[in-house]
């Protein structure tokens, strides 16, 4: 019977790097950029040479793509980390740490806002014909003039 092309390849009870990439969903590239960062621990490597990754190595990796996922930068994560370490931590500190990422997302959230309005306001003076004229473009160059002077 052939394993699965989905099969979790161990070494001594421990992952390969696919393994882990499979498991977390997060890509092997980025586990090694994870790595070279700091971010996570670089894993022991199998007498073959292949970096051996165990089960907390999963949980991290997870914790750190969920984070990641609700928009949080790597600096935050890694203090994420540090506090999800730390058994000392106040959760207070990580309350703050949430509520500065949401005053971001909010500021992100408002500047996105400006720009529909401003794409919309263009959009509804454009005739969509064919003639040349459009006042999307027009906005575009005119934007680009007062810029250049800087």
């Amino acid at each position: 019977m052939s394993a699965s092309p989905h099969a979790v390849r161990k070494v001594n009870d421990t992952l390969t790097i696919g393994g882990v990439a499979r498991l977390t969903g997060v890509t092997a590239k980025t586990i090694r950029y994870y790595e070279a960062r700091g971010v996570v621990a670089a894993p022991v490597r199998a007498d073959n040479g292949y970096r051996v990754y165990d089960e907390q190595a999963v949980h991290i990796l997870r914790f750190i793509k969920r984070a990641r996922a609700l928009g949080f930068s790597l600096a935050d994560v890694e203090d994420l980390l540090a506090l999800w370490g730390n058994e000392g931590r106040s959760s207070a500190d990580v309350k703050g740490l949430a509520q500065r990422h949401i005053q971001e997302i909010e500021q992100k959230l408002a500047e996105l806002q400006g720009m529909r309005r401003t794409l919309l306001e263009l959009v509804n003076r454009c005739h969509g014909d064919d003639r040349p004229s459009c006042p999307i473009l027009d906005e575009l160059a005119e934007a680009d003039t007062h810029n250049s002077g800087s």
